[in-house]
């Protein structure tokens, strides 16, 4: 469920991107992408 619910936010509410990277004996690694917010720095 967790995985889940990470996707529908970063994905269909952020509109980013999540990466998984698997090796052996060295575990998981999660890459989460957000595009920035254009516009002034305000």
């Amino acid at each position: 469920m967790g995985l889940s619910l990470s996707y529908d936010i970063i994905i269909k509410g952020h509109n980013g991107t999540l990466q998984l990277e698997t090796k052996d004996d060295e575990g998981t690694e999660f890459i989460i992408e957000l595009p920035g917010r254009m516009g002034s720095n305000n």
